[in-house]
């Protein structure tokens, strides 16, 4: 077990180096390692390995609704409830009708693949922003509160549709939404007594309450994930005055759990199933593309954005990763998609993670962080 634990450690670091010298985002290399390391190293899952990726995805969604600037949120709702609500219900239709109606999936697979290409990715999106600067400008804010929205959408409509609506359900409801209230408030009287000490209570507190509703809205047959994005967004306001808490379980994430949920995701890619299916993947990614762009640029002209503004917003939106990636997987592990529709749907995310960024930072990032509506109109 232990030479079996180095092997995908081994595989994390590899990724990790690659991630450095290239400038990508690590999750996507680490994806691409578990690719090559499915096809042609002969890796395979066993129970630790999808446990650890399994916590790496409830780990990985909390932080992501905890890095949500709340202030952010208020201040631009409008514009971003917009941009982030069109962004996910175009997709969503658009893949949906292609999949049931022409591919002729199941209906429920087509629900899956109507999930996993409506996403956006924040982690891609956040890295983006932080390196040219835009993430302290207002159109940076827009954009992230968006992605926020649109995720949000995307995991919500996921519990929507493979949630047994049982007395599991009803439970899973009542102690979410207790957690939810209670939580910011609970959260930052216990850090004022147990926080920054050696034995690190506050965090297996936070990791307490995640699991708990994780694993009731498991015995609803809905995600853990669901929850796990709404508490993070519960306490994202006492993350924003305790960043070293943040830091040091974003260590412990990137560092131990997230790794094996990335290899994982790649590891059940399937290259002769990408090169068979490979019509059908280019025409998810232009419908994907496609449908971002009737749903967002419309949208940033109706709130005056330059047009450069406007197309890199549109770009960015377009992108997608961690919750495609996840929406991908659960359907697969649910046996609700076959290993080459899971293929077709991964390796179109992997895509839309890596397109649309490059050419937004290539031909469109705003010349300057001014105000909207304010950039050069070209």
């Amino acid at each position: 077990m232990w030479l079996t634990y180095s092997w995908w450690l081994g595989l994390a670091l590899l990724a990790g180096l690659i991630a450095d010298w290239t400038g990508i985002s690590i999750s996507l290399i680490e994806i691409l390692v578990g690719v090559i390391a499915g096809n042609y190293l002969g890796f395979q899952t066993n129970d630790w390995v999808n446990f650890l990726g399994g916590v790496g995805s409830i780990y990985l969604t909390f932080l992501a609704g905890a890095e949500v600037d709340p202030v952010v949120l208020k201040s631009k709702f409008k514009e971003s409830i917009t941009i982030g609500i069109l962004a996910f219900i175009f997709p969503f239709a658009g893949a949906f009708a292609f999949t049931y109606f022409v591919a002729g999936w199941t209906l429920q697979a087509s629900e899956i693949a109507g999930i996993a290409l409506s996403t956006t990715s924040v982690a891609v999106v956040y890295a983006v922003m932080v390196e040219s600067g835009l993430n302290e400008s207002e159109l940076g804010k827009i954009i992230l509160a968006a992605c926020f929205i649109n995720d949000l959408g995307t995991v919500l409509m996921l519990g929507i549709l493979f949630a047994n609506y049982n007395k599991w359900m009803l439970l899973f409801i009542v102690v979410t939404a207790l957690i939810t209230v209670l939580m910011p408030s609970v959260t930052k009287e216990f850090f004022k007594v147990y926080g920054n000490k050696v034995g690190q209570l506050e965090i297996k507190y936070l990791f307490f309450l995640v699991f708990l509703a994780g694993g009731l809205a498991s015995m609803a047959n809905s995600e853990a994930v669901l929850p796990a994005y709404i508490l993070g967004l519960a306490v994202s306001g006492f993350f924003m005055k305790e960043k070293n808490l943040l830091f040091r379980m974003r260590s412990i994430a990137f560092a131990i759990f997230t790794p094996f949920y990335f290899l994982k995701a790649g590891l059940f890619v399937s290259i002769p199933g990408v090169i068979s299916n490979i019509l059908l993947i280019v025409i998810l990614f232009l419908i994907k593309i496609a449908t971002k762009y009737i749903g967002v640029k419309p949208t940033t002209m109706m709130f005056k954005f330059s047009k450069r503004e406007g197309t890199y917003t549109t770009l960015l939106m377009s992108t997608g990763l961690t919750f495609g990636t996840i929406s991908a997987m659960f359907g697969l592990s649910h046996k609700i998609i076959t290993v080459d529709q899971y293929t077709v749907l991964v390796t179109v995310v992997i895509l839309s993670a890596i397109i649309p960024t490059l050419i937004a930072e290539r031909f469109y990032r705003p010349e300057t962080d001014n105000l909207i509506g304010g950039g050069e109109n070209v």
